[in-house]
């Protein structure tokens, strides 16, 4: 999650350096001061939001002076009406399910992504627990909704959401009254919103990055596990040389996943107790067994030992997959090959059902010899 905080904050910044790029340098000359309002006026009142204050202050400024600058009109004609209802002009097939399904993927992932945790962001920020499943739901509707509405897809907006909290905001009006107050710009007021400069935009989204932007992440990197690190500038590598979020997350997603295995493979431990008359071994064994942690945990076991009985306890532990109770089976059948009498017991419920199902499915008559016991 840091990795793709981090990646979406330098994509945010990177898609304003076109507006800098050959500037006049008014344009620059606004874009500090913009900056400076932003960030100094916070120290002075909280009242209305340093932003906007930036974006008035600096719209006036250059239509009063006649300044030559790009505005939001150079960029397009603004919607003037409502949008009417519609369905989609395309054909209903399968063809138009494969054109439409990988984005649809794409989009559904980053989306749910950043709305978590644009989410955890306000908890952390108002001391509040959110209900995630809600707001998963909520703009899943609105989404639909608005398609039909020749509307694009939306998620929570991290940087929008700060200033936002920054400026008082802490309810659910607070949103509704953003997007009605945009449509009243857009639609009543739209003359005067084409005048805004571009640098007073700009200078906006500039300092959204500067907020999104994990900088403890950087300080803590050798604080961190190595593998917690890897995970996070590979998420960000990734995302910054393919400009897609999705790619990045599953990336992450999935580096998460291989250290995670090899970290709880490393913690199955297993107790060796030999009994008084040097006839009984008890193997206690404890910690999660699957495919990755197998290897290493045959090999705690000493097949040529000069004994008559092993009893194989797992009450600690659990059994994951099939390689966990092939491995089981392999260990029972080893030893009783070598004459030792073997038994299983503490086997929790799940891990019993495991058992059961793959004897059943492979009709092996070792595994059902397991199953019983």
């Amino acid at each position: 999650m840091v990795g793709f905080v981090n990646a979406l904050a330098i994509l945010i910044f990177q898609a304003q350096l076109p507006e800098l790029d050959n500037a006049k340098p008014a344009v620059y000359i606004m874009v500090a001061i913009a900056l400076a309002i932003i960030y100094i006026l916070p120290r002075f009142t909280t009242i209305v939001p340093s932003p906007l204050v930036a974006i008035v202050l600096l719209t006036t400024f250059s239509i009063t002076q006649g300044l030559d600058v790009p505005t939001i009109g150079d960029k397009g004609e603004l919607p003037t009406s409502l949008p009417s209802f519609m369905l989609p002009d395309v054909p209903l097939n399968l063809e138009t399910l494969g054109v439409i399904l990988p984005y649809a993927v794409m989009l559904s992932i980053v989306g749910l992504l950043e709305s978590f945790l644009t989410a955890n962001v306000v908890d952390d920020l108002t001391d509040s627990f959110s209900d995630k499943n809600r707001e998963a739901t909520g703009q899943g509707l609105a989404n639909i909704v608005s398609g039909f509405f020749a509307g694009m897809p939306g998620c929570g907006m991290i940087g929008q959401t700060v200033i936002n909290i920054q400026s008082g905001g802490r309810t659910r009006l607070s949103t509704l009254a953003t997007g009605g107050f945009l449509m009243f710009l857009t639609l009543v007021m739209s003359h005067w919103v084409q005048q805004i400069p571009m640098a007073a935009l700009v200078s906006v989204m500039i300092m959204v990055s500067i907020g999104t932007f994990n900088w403890a992440s950087i300080a803590k990197i050798r604080k961190l596990p190595l593998s917690e690190t890897v995970i996070m500038l590979s998420t960000m590598g990734a995302t910054l040389l393919t400009h897609n979020l999705a790619i990045g997350v599953m990336i992450g997603i999935t580096l998460s996943t291989i250290f995670f295995s090899s970290k709880i493979a490393q913690l199955v431990f297993v107790d060796k107790t030999l009994s008084e008359d040097a006839l009984d071994r008890t193997y206690s064994v404890a910690g999660q067994i699957f495919f990755v942690s197998v290897p290493d945990f045959i090999d705690c076991f000493d097949f040529k030992e000069d004994i008559e009985r092993v009893t194989l306890d797992l009450t600690h532990a659990h059994l994951w997959d099939q390689s966990a109770v092939e491995a089981i089976d392999k260990i029972v059948l080893t030893f009783r090959r070598n004459g030792i009498e073997t038994q299983l017991i503490g086997v929790n419920e799940a891990s019993a059902t495991l058992i059961d199902q793959l004897a059943v499915h492979d009709k092996d008559p070792s595994l059902q010899d397991l199953s019983l016991h």
